[in-house]
């Protein structure tokens, strides 16, 4: 007689040998989420009910949804700035830099699009949720950091007039920002503005004046 399978049943506080599995599935989940729903929408039970866990695991792993999305933040950042800070230490010059920090948006937005729109939602749930905005308040100082080294890049290079280093880096910061909240959700369509993008800073996107 063929033995009777177990009946499937949902995982409680996980073997040591499973527990960074099941760590990296509750983040990945819970960045779609956050990303999609935003903070308030997202529960800690509907969470457990995605990954296949119950309540009580998702809180053995992090203690509240503040700590689950900080968690989640994070690892979005690690991701995202080693695969930029990569490409930009490859080239020289403002306009080089900048078109590899495009190159690796567009590709990571390719591979998994809810990176960029959980930066999107990110700015909104820090507006709505004073907590989240006293947890991670060097994520923009970071941001502009990142951005105000490639802009120094092109002064040095001569490409940016150094009176003008203030524009370029809020000019650049703005296109990233339009990037990641209006047009992450549709890879094509993220794929046609970074070209745009490129094709202005080559003048030529339009026509003469």
């Amino acid at each position: 007689m063929a033995a009777t399978p177990l009946p499937s049943r949902r995982i409680g506080r996980p073997p040591a040998t499973d527990s960074a599995e099941t760590r990296r599935r509750i983040i990945d989940r819970a960045r779609v989420a956050f990303a999609t729903d935003g903070f308030d929408a997202t529960t800690n039970r509907s969470l457990a009910a995605d990954v296949g866990v119950t309540a009580g695991a998702l809180y053995h792993y992090f203690g509240s949804k503040l700590d689950l999305y900080l968690a989640v933040d994070a690892d979005v950042e690690r991701c995202v700035y080693l695969r930029m800070n990569e490409a930009v230490d490859a080239v020289d010059g403002f306009f080089a830099k900048f078109e590899a920090v495009l190159d690796v948006s567009r590709e990571l937005n390719a591979e998994d699009p809810s990176l960029a729109t959980f930066l999107g939602a990110r700015r909104t749930d820090i507006r709505r949720h004073s907590e989240i905005a006293e947890a991670m308040p060097l994520n923009r100082a970071r941001e502009r950091d990142f951005f105000a080294r490639i802009v120094a890049a092109g002064v040095d290079a001569g490409e940016i007039p150094d009176d003008r280093a203030g524009f370029v880096t809020e000019f650049v910061l703005t296109l990233l920002t339009g990037l990641t909240d209006g047009e992450s959700y549709d890879p094509d369509v993220h794929a046609r503005a970074i070209e745009a993008i490129k094709m202005m800073l080559r003048g030529e996107l339009f026509g003469p004046r």
